[in-house]
């Protein structure tokens, strides 16, 4: 299985190390030669090999200097995209209207579409009205450029556009209503503060079932 987060030695940037890899049961570059010849074909082809050579470029160029939105105008102007589409959650219109903004000033024509877009109610998906995040309202659910920028999409609505997608992808903002976007802080903080509340997670979901389900199984006291 592979493991690359076991890894300390990280061959696949130092080369040098290359003999130690064949100790490395998890480590791809060993264990996974084949996969890893088939994958590169991949660059064979004109568009993936160009869009690898300009992130590549992009990143030589901005590195710890330019801002993502900087380095997604450069990266769409260097692959001469004109038309880009922009998928934004509602809850982060303002923010969505700004990088509108901000494309069109630098000559790109913008396609923009909201997360809520046909108006497709969640009891369509068979969800209840007790499910939805706010009961009692109606509730829809999420739903041709040469580039599609992803702007707060809840998780799992990120990943269907994602495949769906006929344009290739990139992420501007990632959801986190509790972190101000911002969801490596978890990961920054997961030793600390969040320890308790991500490795445990799953355990404590689970206990606190066990115990709603006892509750709701007593018979009920006489007052």
């Amino acid at each position: 299985m592979v493991k690359c987060s076991k890894c300390t030695v990280f061959v696949c940037e130092h080369p040098e190390k290359a003999r130690v890899t064949s100790r490395l049961d998890f480590c791809p570059m060993n264990v996974e030669k084949n996969t890893l010849m088939e994958a590169s074909k991949e660059y064979e082809k004109p568009l993936v090999r160009r869009m690898a050579t300009i992130s590549a470029l992009v990143e030589s160029k901005g590195y710890m200097k330019w801002t993502r939105v900087e380095d997604t105008i450069e990266f769409a102007k260097s692959m001469n995209f004109k038309r880009l589409g922009v998928a934004c959650c509602v809850g982060l219109m303002e923010e969505g209207r700004v990088l509108t903004d901000i494309l069109e000033s630098n000559d790109f024509e913008v396609t923009f579409v909201f997360c809520k877009t046909g108006g497709i109610p969640k009891e369509e998906l068979g969800l209840k009205d007790s499910e939805k995040v706010h009961p009692g309202i109606f509730e829809p659910i999420c739903n041709p450029v040469e580039l599609n920028i992803i702007v707060g999409l809840c998780v799992g609505h990120d990943s269907t556009f994602i495949k769906y997608s006929k344009a290739p992808v990139t992420v501007l903002i990632a959801k986190d209503r509790v972190l101000c976007h911002n969801p490596v802080g978890a990961l920054y903080t997961a030793k600390g503060y969040y320890k308790h509340k991500l490795y445990s997670m799953h355990k404590t979901s689970a206990r606190a079932r066990r115990e709603k389900k006892g509750r709701e199984s007593r018979p009920a006291t006489r007052q």
